[in-house]
């Protein structure tokens, strides 16, 4: 069992650590809103004051935080992770950023004797409440070994990519084409309905068809009732929409699908669905397709 360390402890952050504690580690954890962390103490994850307090007390580090700014913000200063890094420890960071950004903070740890990987997941809170999440990991081959063992505990499926960055290349890739289904998937169930099926049996038919991927049967039925809490809001898969635009000018890879979903999230944004899981797409086809 490990000694492992959490900061960012979200959605996605707090059911990971719980899933770590179940399995035996040895916990610290941070969050910047304490009181979010409560259900894990209780739990038996201990709490630290920062960043950098968890590192110190962590031989693996584990971060997921929102954006490339946030993930600046836990790794510089005299509380940030780095800090509290010391020849040996590793941490790995699960937060979907701009892969330049990662490299940068990657050099500064390795600077200090310990290393760094990005490990970003392909999943939701529902595929890793079920066990099913999967892992995608860049960094040095003998550090993924080293940390292989600690993620497998979080999901089944742990995959090395490629040197630091790439995972986070694979991340973006995988979340663009989740935006571009539900805008596809959306617009197959507003043609259904206004030809006259209901949006029930519309959603039942293509859930279970053949372009019935993972994402669009956990996310399809959406469409009839939003979740409470958003799984992943508007601002969120933006973000990484952006992330995929930018390195796609980087390379020179036309990114047409891609292009046309952002202009949606932004249309979200500006009907003031920002928090909405990003689901709610289908509610402005909807809304300029006449439909409630």
């Amino acid at each position: 069992m490990a000694k492992v360390g959490y900061v960012g402890l979200g959605v996605m952050g707090g059911n990971m650590a719980e899933r770590l504690l179940a399995a035996g580690h040895s916990v610290t954890g941070f969050n910047r809103t304490k009181s979010k962390a409560h259900w894990l103490i209780a739990k038996g994850m201990q709490w630290a004051d920062s960043p950098s307090d968890v590192a110190e007390a962590s031989d693996f580090t584990i971060s997921m935080v929102t954006n490339s700014a946030a993930l600046n913000e836990i790794a510089e200063g005299a509380n940030g992770v780095i800090a509290g890094m010391k020849a040996g420890k590793i941490w790995i960071d699960m937060s979907t950023v701009a892969p330049a950004v990662s490299r940068g903070i990657a050099e500064k740890v390795r600077a200090k004797g310990a290393d760094m990987v990005d490990a970003p997941v392909s999943g939701s809170v529902i595929t890793l409440t079920q066990g099913k999440l999967s892992v995608m990991v860049g960094g040095r081959a003998e550090t993924f070994e080293e940390v292989k063992p600690l993620l497998l505990d979080i999901g089944p499926k742990v995959t090395h990519v490629g040197a630091n960055g790439l995972a986070l290349v694979m991340k973006i890739a995988s979340n663009l084409s989740l935006a571009v289904q539900m805008l596809a998937f959306s617009e197959g169930v507003l043609l259904a309905e206004k030809s006259g099926i209901s949006r029930a049996v519309a959603v039942d038919v293509l859930t279970n068809s053949v372009i019935g991927s993972p994402m669009v049967q956990y996310r399809g039925p959406m469409v009839l009732k939003m979740p409470d809490e958003a799984w992943f809001n508007v601002n969120m898969m933006q973000k990484d929409i952006l992330l995929a635009l930018e390195l796609g000018r980087q390379l020179d890879v036309p990114m047409p699908t891609t292009a046309v979903t952002n202009e949606f999230l932004t249309a979200a944004r500006g009907m003031g669905l920002q928090e909405q899981d990003f689901a709610i797409l289908f509610e402005v086809l909807a809304r300029m397709s006449g439909m409630k």
